[in-house]
């Protein structure tokens, strides 16, 4: 199975131009060749795109009806981090856009996360992991650091 598969999300929002503002806001590029007026392809990595669709676009594409994310959840995004300090700067970012909190910050040592709700009610998460965390998987990690 190949390993570099790209992923896109599909979300849909009721107001494509403010869902963009607010994303660009957090510091999120966007793929011009990809975006009109009822949807705009974000840039998360090289690798990951979440594509903001029109309610009306994003209905032509599913055979089930919409979800209402101001309701219920349905998912969750979770983006990277390079830092502590940079999960705080997108969450801190989101809020002053006008996300909505989630809920508290999650700080478990070698993990730590923050969460909002975008302009659609969507869950969004922002985590850093250590990298020997990562590397290690988060069982061993805590076991080296507990033998230490």
């Amino acid at each position: 199975m190949s390993q570099s598969r790209l992923i896109f999300v599909n979300l849909p929002v009721a107001d494509v131009a403010a869902s963009r503002a607010f994303f660009s806001a957090l510091g999120f590029d966007f793929d011009e060749k990809f975006c009109d007026d009822s949807s705009a392809c974000m840039v998360v990595s090289e690798q990951g795109y979440v594509m903001l669709l029109s309610r009306d676009k994003f209905a032509q594409f599913v055979a089930k009806p919409l979800a209402d994310a101001q309701a219920a959840t349905g998912l969750t995004v979770c983006v990277s981090a390079d830092s502590r300090e940079e999960v705080d700067e997108l969450a801190d970012a989101a809020l002053a856009a006008g996300a909505g909190t989630a809920r508290e910050a999650s700080d478990y040592g070698f993990m730590y996360g923050r969460s909002f709700h975008d302009l659609d009610g969507h869950l969004w998460e922002v985590m850093w992991m250590d990298p020997r965390a990562v590397e290690q998987g988060p069982e061993a990690f805590a076991n080296s650091q507990a033998t230490a």
